[in-house]
Parts: structure tokens; C-alpha cells; sequence
């Protein structure tokens, strides 16, 4: 009897000591919305912070570790394991990863709450990892919508998990590397892109734009749009390091949205946007066919002549914007603005000198686009 009012008394105190031990829910939190992505996750353990330092002294010391961010309902299935309740240092975590078992570290990563424990993730979660400590941190990982990072020993790897998904940490070297090599991508496209701008802005004031010329600029633009994307995600696990690789990116992508705005408002006014979000959304291995651009943004199977509606051309000269918007009103494309006739001009310009400034800016635009000068 003596021996059983024992253990209910153990397993009081065991379910007290967690309870007092579970975070405030309203504390302030690193762990990311479960709406947002893996991106989120990867600022926190990003180069130069002390969790990855941590992180990346446990492998170099050739030892695996279990690392849980405390949330709501994890307490119920840690087992085991004794309270630290100290605040986190990174000379802490890999002193504590010497034990067996997963180390809780609270969610603002203030504190080291728990070492040594077992985690009794709900075993019918699927997951495709084969070793227990992996295993244990994927099902966890869903099950509590939480972020976990798995050391392996073994592989000498770092494995982040957070709700469904998952992703390898690697070297900052191995990232700059494979940042450098995207980043020479991009350089060609620039000079592509460049190219490409050049012949059609000539073709929009000699009235010679066909819509594969248009599509070939747009096309090249969603490409570096997207190989832009692969750079920033680069950029987010290198943190700190990252400085001169986000410059070139900003150097490179410069202007890029704007100009690739205002062709598809040239061509598709009030629809534009929408022009904009299909372009956004095209399977990769179909954007790199001109064609397919062709029949999916003007839902043409053949080449044909267009005219542009002249705003990208126009905003680039001195005109203020009140006369561009008025001439774009009156005229609606580039092709007659460029060419009005003194009689015309008069009814948009008050007085001589407004009309003169007209055609001198014209008269230079063209010059500059002729001679390939850049804007």
C-alpha cells in the first residue's frame, strides 16, 4: 500500500515539475507562423548566431544531438532526462550534447530548459527517415508544429525540421560557393536582358514591335527573376556572410521589376497585372520556350505586329508626368505621339516653348536610342 501511495505521489510531483517548466504561450516567440516556410526558419540558424555556432560546434566535435524549441503540448512527450533551466550560451548546448537524449530550449532561445530526455512522438506520423534520433525529430517536428534540429554524428550533418518540411544546413563555404556560380548565371542574363531592352526600345520608335520581341524581354526578365529568388534563399542561410553577394544581387536586378511593369503595361494597360501573375506562375521548363510565352500572354500561335502604348519610352525623357499622362489620353500609343503634327501639338501644349521642349526631348530620345545609349 505504503509502496503504491508512493508512486502516485512520484508521478504528481514528475507532472508538476513539467507543468512548472512549460513556457508562458504569450512569451515572445521565435518559431515562425506555421503558415510561412522553411525560409523563415533558416534567419534563425543562419551564420554568426549563436544557435549555429553551437550547431556547428557539435559537429566538428564529431557528436549527434536532438535540439527542441519548448512549445505548447511538447511537454507531454518528453520522458525522462533532469531540469537545467539556465540561460542558453552555445558553450552550454555542446557540453550538454556530450549526453544521450534530446536537449528543450525555450522558445525565445533564452533559455536551456531540459537535457538528457526521450521524445514519445505519436509513432503513426509518417516519416520518411530511417535512424531513431531523425526519426523522433521529423515526427515531433509535425506533430507539434515546432522546429527541430537533428546532428548526425555519422553523416556530419545538420538537419533542420519544422512542421512538413525539412533542410540540410550546409557549410557557409559550400553556399558562397554555389552563390557565386548562380550569381555568374544572372550576370549573363543581365547582359542578355540588356540586349534585348535595347532592340526593342529601336523598334517601338521606328513602329517595327512584334509580340515576340515583347515576349522575348519578358521572358528573360522572369528568368532572372527567378534565378534571383535562388540567390536570396542563399542569402538567408548565409546571414552575416552574405554582404557582398547581396550587393552584386542588388547591382544585377536593378531596375528589373520596373521596366518589366512597365513593358507589360504598354501592351496589356488595365490587365497588366494580371499578365503580370501568369508570367509569375508558368512551369520553368515552359517559360524557356518563346512560343509558349506568345500563345499564353496574347493567346496568339503566330508572330504579329504591336504597338506599344509608349509610357516606359516617354517617362524616360523630361517631359513631367501631367503632359505624358495627357498625350498617353489623347493619342493612346507611341507610334502617333512620337510622330504628332504641329496642328496636333497645339492642342495639348499652351504655349511655343512647351511645344518645342516637346519635340527637342523627342528629337534626343531618339538620338540615344538609336546610338544604343543606356537610360
Amino acid at each position: 500500500m505504503n509502496k503504491q501511495l508512493s508512486k502516485v505521489k512520484e508521478k504528481s510531483s514528475s507532472k508538476n515539475k513539467v507543468e512548472k517548466n512549460r513556457i508562458p504561450l504569450e512569451e515572445k516567440s521565435l518559431i515562425p507562423e506555421v503558415k510561412k516556410s522553411m525560409t523563415e526558419v533558416l534567419k534563425i540558424f543562419s551564420p554568426g548566431t549563436a544557435i549555429r555556432t553551437a550547431l556547428d560546434d557539435i559537429l566538428r566535435a564529431e557528436m549527434g544531438a536532438l535540439i527542441v524549441f519548448e512549445t505548447e503540448g511538447l511537454m507531454d512527450i518528453v520522458e525522462g532526462g533532469f531540469k537545467i533551466d539556465c540561460r542558453f550560451s552555445p558553450q552550454k548546448l555542446v557540453e550538454l550534447a556530450k549526453m544521450d537524449g534530446a536537449i528543450i530550449l525555450s522558445r525565445d532561445l533564452k533559455k536551456i530548459i531540459y537535457a538528457n530526455t526521450s521524445l514519445t512522438p505519436e509513432a503513426r506520423i509518417v516519416t520518411k527517415e530511417t535512424g531513431t534520433r531523425h526519426k523522433a525529430a521529423e515526427r515531433t517536428a509535425k506533430q507539434f508544429k515546432t522546429i527541430v534540429a537533428a546532428i548526425s554524428e555519422r553523416k556530419k550533418k545538420i538537419t533542420l525540421y519544422f512542421d512538413n518540411e525539412s533542410h540540410f544546413l550546409e557549410e557557409t563555404s559550400e553556399i558562397l560557393r554555389r552563390a557565386a556560380e548562380t550569381l555568374q548565371i544572372l550576370e549573363k542574363q543581365r547582359e542578355i536582358f540588356e540586349d534585348l531592352l535595347s532592340h526593342l526600345n529601336v523598334l517601338e520608335i521606328t513602329n517595327l514591335t512584334t509580340m515576340e520581341d515583347v515576349c522575348n524581354v519578358l521572358q528573360t526578365a522572369e528568368i532572372m527573376r527567378r534565378i534571383s529568388e535562388n540567390v536570396k534563399r542563399y542569402l538567408i542561410e548565409l546571414g552575416k556572410e552574405g554582404m557582398i553577394v547581396s550587393m552584386r544581387l542588388k547591382e544585377l536586378t536593378k531596375n528589373l521589376n520596373k521596366e518589366k511593369d512597365s513593358i507589360l503595361e504598354d501592351y496589356f494597360g488595365l490587365g497588366w497585372t494580371k499578365k503580370e501573375e501568369i508570367l509569375h506562375n508558368i512551369n520553368f521548363d515552359v517559360l524557356l520556350e518563346t512560343s509558349n510565352i506568345l500563345r499564353i500572354l496574347f493567346g496568339e500561335l503566330h508572330d504579329m505586329p504591336i504597338v506599344s502604348g509608349g509610357k516606359r519610352i516617354l517617362s524616360k525623357t523630361n517631359l513631367m508626368e501631367k503632359d505624358i499622362q495627357t498625350l498617353l489620353y489623347n493619342f493612346k500609343t507611341l507610334d502617333k505621339i512620337i510622330n504628332l503634327e504641329e496642328n496636333s501639338l497645339r492642342k495639348i501644349f499652351n504655349n511655343e516653348d512647351s511645344k518645342i521642349f516637346f519635340l527637342d526631348e523627342i528629337k534626343n530620345l531618339k538620338e540615344k536610342i538609336l546610338m544604343g545609349k543606356k537610360f
